[in-house]
């Protein structure tokens, strides 16, 4: 990989593991419902007008935007809003890669072989240790949330494996288009129109900022330069890139929001990073270019493979906070009064 492609690819690990701090901000402000719907409608427009359509049925562009935008996005901004910490989140979130795995073998038939085996028990074995310690410290239902959030995910990318998209930038601006009505509908329903409202009239810079963030730095610049390096690269080569996310959420969480990491939870980052690295490179080293075949086949192939290394190793936009002060509510939600600052 050439020294540019392989600092841009850097780049997008460290926006993407950012990104959680940013959406801890931006929980400050809106309620995550109301916040999840707007960080999709901005991430689809107006970008849906100037990228093409991708060429796979609206079916699959459907069925994507309500599991990744509804379900998975709505799962994880409300337990992060209920006190699941920024950077344990941006770990958690990764056995997404462990949940794209079993369901590849129950809905498409493959088989995960023993690298793949050993990789899942590893990664479910730092589940554990992340939920032990968080049972002990913090919430543990929005930790559970998170690990729903990490099963639908995997979903997604089953969807996405097969659906197939040539791109991976046009295919996250069109399934953005779906989740904002049903979220704005979940949000008027079960965080109150008056919450919704009294959020948007007190939009600030700050909130603005994280609506951008989370929307255009994370999903169009991030999901365009992770495109070009698939389009440039075979999808062996850059998909490990994302196993640096953690790094850069566990981090940036605790520099900028005070999140303490004690021996617990790296002994879970240990176990789930190296569970997720096993279980993806027995996920990619199962895809093999066979012999004998023609260009059309060929090209099959590489759209194949970059479809799945699109979906499996997306972003999770999203960021948790500290758990709240004895004394105060957990629940986050602007209209409360308790809530603690996203600082700590």
């Amino acid at each position: 990989m050439r020294p540019a492609h392989l600092a841009l690819a850097v780049l997008v690990a460290a926006v993407w593991g950012v990104n959680f701090v940013v959406i801890e901000v931006g929980l400050g402000h809106f309620p995550p419902l109301l916040f999840c719907a707007l960080r999709f409608l901005v991430a689809a427009v107006p970008a849906v007008f100037f990228v093409r359509r991708p060429g796979v049925a609206a079916r699959w562009i459907l069925a994507a935007g309500l599991v990744l935008g509804v379900a998975k996005f709505g799962l994880l901004f409300i337990g992060m809003d209920q006190g699941m910490p920024a950077g344990l989140s941006s770990l958690v979130l990764q056995v997404q890669a462990v949940f794209t795995a079993l369901l590849a073998v129950a809905l498409l038939g493959e088989r995960p072989g023993r690298l793949r085996t050993a990789g899942m028990g590893v990664a479910f074995a730092g589940i554990g240790v992340a939920a032990y310690g968080e049972g002990a410290s913090g919430p543990i239902g929005a930790f559970v949330l998170v690990v729903a959030a990490a099963a639908f995910w995997g979903l997604s990318n089953v969807l996405t494996r097969r659906a197939a998209p040539p791109d991976a930038l046009s295919w996250m601006v069109w399934v953005s288009l779906v989740p904002p009505l049903p979220l704005l509908a979940l949000s008027l329903v079960v965080e109150g129109p008056a919450a919704d409202v009294a959020a948007l009239r007190g939009l600030d810079w700050s909130g603005a900022g994280a609506i951008v963030y989370v929307a255009w730095i994370t999903t169009v610049f991030g999901f365009g330069a992770w495109g070009f390096l698939l389009r440039t690269y075979n999808a062996s080569t850059v998909a490990p890139f994302s196993l640096l996310v953690p790094v850069f959420g566990m981090t940036s969480a605790a520099l900028l929001l005070d999140e303490g990491v004690g021996p617990l939870r790296w002994t879970a980052a240990v176990l789930l990073v190296g569970g997720v690295g096993l279980t993806s490179l027995g996920s990619l080293g199962s895809i093999r270019p066979g012999r004998g075949r023609g260009p059309g086949e060929g090209a099959g192939l590489r759209r194949t493979r970059r479809a799945a290394a699109a979906g499996a190793n997306g972003p999770a936009t999203a960021a948790p906070a500290a758990p709240a002060p004895a004394g105060t509510s957990a629940s986050r939600t602007p209209s409360t009064a308790s809530r603690p600052s996203p600082r700590g």
